[in-house]
């Protein structure tokens, strides 16, 4: 048990360096940029309420531009858009808020009445109950949100194998023994969610159709034959990209060659 409770102790020490180290770290400039982001945020923000669109797009577009992102930022971004009719663009920034933080429920709801207001409507394929439960309960909290739980987990199953390895009783031990393996399990789960949410993130192969109408052809060609036409603000999922042409999937599962400058990744 003394063991136990130097571990613990280790922990505990290494957790509180660690979370004081970046504030130490700051360097002026940094923080001068955060001041002055700051500033075109709270500028945009009331541009956005006095019903000056443009001129919020622009200040977003400023902060997006020096590589600050946020939920939050990418849904007042939509928002904006959206006043100014470019659905195209809100359904955009309402998804990347999304995949930020899956759980915004603002930036869902808004994203349903933005795309009502496209003109495909695509039947979504069925899916099977338990893929869609998976997804849904992946997207319940971010993919910064399952690793620090995978994390604590991983501390969880340390702490009961050394009761189980170190403890007198055989109560203890037991406790232990089946402490881990919940806990291991638990680890394996969370830590699966975070690797899955990270690949979407990393990915990026969702995308939404900027231009008006676009043709989707049978091959990357031009003078290909044209499978179908989608609209602004329509999703789809791209599985190949070559010489400026992307092979794109939509929801009912129709696919073709469209011309890589009409999507925007999400």
């Amino acid at each position: 048990m003394r063991y136990l409770l130097s571990l613990l102790v280790l922990l505990t020490a290494y957790t509180a360096v660690a979370q004081e180290a970046p504030q130490s770290s700051v360097e002026p400039q940094v923080a001068v940029a955060e001041v002055d982001n700051m500033a075109l945020w709270e500028r945009a923000n009331q541009a956005y309420i006095d019903g000056k669109y443009d001129a919020a797009v622009a200040d977003y577009q400023t902060i997006e531009g020096r590589g600050y992102t946020s939920a939050r930022l990418y849904y007042n971004m939509g928002n904006a858009y959206y006043k100014q009719g470019q659905i195209g663009r809100a359904i955009l920034y309402y998804n990347r808020a999304l995949v930020v933080a899956p759980s915004m429920d603002d930036a869902r709801y808004n994203l349903e009445i933005a795309e009502a207001q496209t003109k495909d409507k695509i039947a979504v394929v069925p899916e099977f109950f338990l893929n869609r439960w998976l997804r849904t309960f992946k997207s319940s909290i971010s993919c910064t949100a399952w690793s620090v739980t995978s994390v604590v987990l991983f501390a969880v199953v340390l702490i009961f194998a050394l009761l189980f390895l170190l403890g007198s009783r055989i109560r203890v031990r037991k406790a232990g023994f089946y402490g881990a393996l919940v806990a291991l399990l638990l680890f394996v789960v969370t830590t699966t969610f975070a690797i899955s949410s990270r690949n979407d993130i990393i990915n990026r192969s969702g995308a939404i159709v900027m231009s008006s109408a676009i043709s989707v052809k049978s091959s990357p060609d031009r003078a290909a034959t044209d499978m179908f036409v989608l609209h602004e603000g329509t999703k789809v999922e791209i599985s190949a990209e070559i010489d400026g042409w992307c092979e794109v999937t939509i929801a009912d599962g129709k696919k073709g060659w469209t011309e890589s400058a009409h999507l925007e990744r999400i």
